[in-house]
């Protein structure tokens, strides 16, 4: 064989390895499957505000989060007639979609996601003009939460339909899962923003997501307003941003002057999360106002630390001379403060923020009697009004406060758009002097700053049956 002949040969064998190597590449790294999507970040509307999203969320669209009864977000109370509901109204067939929402109450009165789109089945059916606001809930995260302040704005839906809407026009509501998450809740403001019919927001929870998202509610001229998020940073967030909860000025004062005024004690132990807005600001307000008065926190724990060790801290507190115990958790370590609680033993007096108004503070038991909480209102505390009366004969079973918040916030809204229909207006009418409907926890009327201008209540735990937990919160005397 010739030198050219074996050149050639030795040229094509080259080709054909390189071709092969190159499928190779191409079917393994190509072909392979790829990593899924975090179920918890699903695709976000890129909008056409800043991008502000997380590099955990893709870009894309964050419609399997939001509903206005074309799909079930929250699968409980009767499943498969919520299913028949949404696949009706999906389809246009109002009149069916009413039925089946119907008979889903008739199952779980308590189901306000079912209410909500029942609502909104009718106003299509009846082919009636309406009004459009949205609520972002936690629903991921903390669906029995998501659900309290759900029924909030389901019950003012419910009353100002009924009663004829507002002008003539009804009101419409966008159910929207962000799961407590800052990066989530931005995205869903960027799309709620984007959305030209929504003219008010309620939500979101946690006071970090909050005011996370509250700056493209801002730049949008779109007003947000949150019946949970208590951290004093959101305070003049801007001209767009209120809430119908108090600051934690508010909490961190009343904690304050109980602990002095009535226990007739002065250093106290503090428990909080450092990386948490809410528990921060409250931790910070309650020992700015403690101190203010002659008290003193003698000793912080963070109890979002990793070594985070309670036997140790509770030891260490008493050595110094801690005559109480506060708490100030997130939702997050909720666990981390009932074990404080479980390991004092009522041995020190107990005092803590609203995020331990919940069940399984009172699953504790006998450890957790005795501890007094600040929160913005309690149904015993209000037994005979009006809002209590109608809750109680439209769920089946008494309220909480953030549902309580919840209703207010869009009682606000409702009197705010009758007044002024636009984004602007509904601005305008919040911010003025005279804005004072009345609401489930009092007169609904805010601060310069956007904040409510309202007393806390003080509740305990103390042995009962209304829970059905053996405990129950009731008021301080």
């Amino acid at each position: 064989m010739s030198q050219k002949n074996e050149s050639l040969i030795l040229l094509l064998a080259l080709l054909i390895t390189g071709g092969l190597l190159g499928a190779g590449y191409f079917f393994f790294f190509k072909s392979s499957p790829q990593p899924l999507l975090n179920s918890n970040n699903p695709p976000s509307s890129s909008g056409n505000l800043p991008s502000t999203s997380s590099p955990n969320i893709a870009v894309g669209s964050i419609e399997t989060r939001i509903s206005q009864g074309e799909k079930v977000l929250i699968p409980s109370g009767n499943l498969a007639l919520k299913q028949a509901g949404v696949a009706a109204l999906a389809s246009r067939q109002y009149q069916e979609a009413v039925q089946q929402f119907n008979a889903a109450l008739q199952q779980n009165k308590n189901d306000p996601e079912a209410l909500i789109y029942k609502n909104n089945a009718q106003i299509r059916q009846n082919n009636q003009p309406y009004y459009t606001i949205a609520v972002s809930i936690p629903i991921g995260t903390s669906v029995n939460t998501a659900q309290e302040i759900l029924r909030g704005v389901a019950q003012a839906q419910t009353e100002v339909n009924q009663a004829g809407g507002l002008g003539g026009k009804l009101l419409n509501v966008i159910i929207v899962n962000d799961d407590n998450s800052p990066e989530l809740a931005q995205e869903v403001a960027k799309t709620l923003v984007n959305n030209s019919e929504v003219l008010g927001v309620i939500g979101h929870f946690g006071s970090n997501t909050t005011e996370a998202a509250a700056p493209i509610y801002e730049a949008g001229k779109l007003v947000l307003i949150s019946p949970t998020s208590t951290a004093t940073e959101i305070s003049n967030a801007g001209d767009f941003i209120f809430r119908t909860v108090p600051s934690d000025r508010f909490a961190g004062s009343t904690l304050a002057r109980y602990l002095l005024n009535t226990l007739n004690l002065k250093k106290t132990v503090l428990f909080f999360n450092s990386a948490n807005q809410y528990s921060t600001s409250l931790q910070t307000e309650f020992t700015t106002a403690l101190s203010g008065d002659g008290g003193e926190v003698i000793r912080v724990f963070d109890i979002a630390k990793p070594n985070f060790n309670p036997m140790q801290a509770l030891e260490q507190a008493r050595q110094q001379g801690a005559e109480a115990i506060v708490l100030t958790p997130d939702s997050s370590t909720i666990e981390q403060a009932l074990q404080v609680v479980r390991i004092n033993r009522q041995q020190l007096p107990l005092l803590g923020g609203d995020s331990l108004y919940r069940p399984e503070t009172l699953k504790v038991g006998s450890d957790a009697a005795g501890m007094v909480i600040a929160i913005p209102w309690h149904i015993l505390a209000n037994p005979d009004s009006a809002f209590a009366q109608a809750a109680n004969q439209l769920w089946g079973a008494s309220v909480n406060w953030r549902t309580a918040t919840a209703y207010d916030a869009t009682k606000a809204l409702i009197a705010a758009i009758a007044k002024n229909p636009t984004r602007t207006g509904v601005q305008e009418t919040l911010s003025a002097s005279d804005f004072n409907p009345e609401g489930a926890t009092g007169v609904i009327q805010f601060l310069p700053s956007g904040d409510r201008n309202q007393a806390l209540q003080l509740v305990t735990i103390e042995p009962g049956t209304r829970s059905e937990l053996g405990y129950d919160f009731v008021p301080v005397p």
